[in-house]
């Protein structure tokens, strides 16, 4: 399907009803290339299934996976991964925030802060390319790229490697999973194994793509309808993680001094100035403030941009466009994005695994 298809209302469709299956054959059938991040099964899952493929990062059994999955998890709190052991990756991906921090961007060990919004790590194994601008083009890539950022965790790879050797628990988990001493390799793998294995409960428009018709309200289906329809959303946020894979100038930025080039500066094309990543809209209630710079404050603050088309500039996106929605449109436009919301996920049985700890080592305080 097309973005132009995608438009289109479908013939003998009408009512609030009408519009609800249209939405979700819109929301179903632009999901083809994306992959799932929850466990559970629906029939939405179901269609295009057979068209996704899990990809991991080393071959396991699993027990050994699960343990790798635990290595991963521990190593994501682990502050020796830093400069002066100041930090950890959950730092800024802080689990109460949607793996967020609330901030628009971060501040490193040094106390400098990036340019850029932290990022939920809810649904990574959806994505083809990492960070903002796809820079990283694995997750076991983009694990290790923050421990190296001289403005975030400011460590070398040597150092980190040294560090962690020195501890009996990495020591004998590294041996164990890949036969070998603690590696940079092995730190990158491990992280990506846990950021994959972090799922999120069904939302209720899970269940409602699920067959659950009364999972969502009517204001909330014609909301569905907006998102779907009048307003493009699903143009690029497409997929049962919300997402294209691709990178579009929406023009956040571009109303100050020298605009972030984003994209650019990875692909050097210059058409791709300002581009950013489509991220997904798993847990964003948790995850604001919003856009590549966090300018935007509230979902609200982020339908109002887009209602008006962004900020005009030589590379802006031909979908953004104004759309006149009304306050009413807004509001069910919003309710909608609020159905999105998982009642959580399940890091606390990840890190219940027995193979989080050696036997008889207490469970990292972090982690409690």
């Amino acid at each position: 399907m097309t973005p132009n298809n995608a438009r289109k209302t479908l013939p003998g469709m009408t009512g609030m009803y009408g519009r609800a299956l249209a939405g979700l054959v819109l929301l179903a059938g632009l999901s083809a290339c994306a992959a799932p991040s929850s466990p559970h099964q629906s029939s939405f899952a179901a269609v295009f299934r057979q068209n996704v493929t899990q990809p991991r990062s080393v071959q396991l059994s699993p027990a050994r996976n699960q343990a790798e999955v635990s290595l991963g998890l521990r190593l994501f709190f682990e502050p020796r991964l830093s400069a002066g052991n100041a930090m950890s990756c959950a730092s800024c991906h802080q689990p109460g925030k949607g793996f967020s921090n609330a901030e628009p961007n971060a501040a490193g060990v040094t106390g400098q802060r990036g340019n850029r919004n932290v990022p939920t790590i809810y649904g990574m194994d959806a994505y083809r390319s990492f960070f903002w601008d796809g820079r990283a083009r694995s997750l076991e890539e983009q694990a290790l790229g923050p421990i190296q950022n001289p403005i975030e965790m400011n460590e070398s790879l040597d150092n980190a490697v040294r560090k962690l050797e020195a501890m009996p628990y990495y020591r004998t988990r590294f041996r164990e999973i890949y036969g070998t001493p603690v590696s940079a390799q092995g730190i990158g793998r491990a992280i990506a194994s846990f950021e994959r294995a972090i799922a999120l409960k069904p939302s209720r428009y899970d269940h409602y793509v699920a067959g659950n018709l009364d999972a969502l309200s009517p204001v909330e289906v014609e909301g569905m309808g907006i998102f779907g329809r009048r307003a493009h959303c699903a143009t690029c946020h497409k997929g049962i993680n919300f997402t294209d894979n691709k990178f579009h100038n929406i023009g956040v930025g571009f109303d100050r001094p020298n605009p972030d080039p984003g994209r650019q500066a990875i692909s050097g094309n210059p058409q791709d100035f300002g581009a950013f990543r489509t991220p997904s809209l798993k847990q964003m209630h948790l995850s604001g403030p919003f856009m590549h710079d966090g300018s935007q404050k509230s979902l609200e603050e982020v339908i109002d941009y887009y209602d008006r088309g962004g900020n005009p500039n030589p590379n802006l996106s031909n979908e953004m466009n104004p759309l006149n929605l009304s306050d009413r449109n807004k509001a069910e436009l919003l309710a909608f994005l609020r159905a999105l919301e998982s009642p959580g996920d399940n890091l606390k049985e990840l890190a219940s695994h027995p193979s989080v700890t050696l036997p008889g080592e207490p469970l990292p305080v972090a982690l409690r």
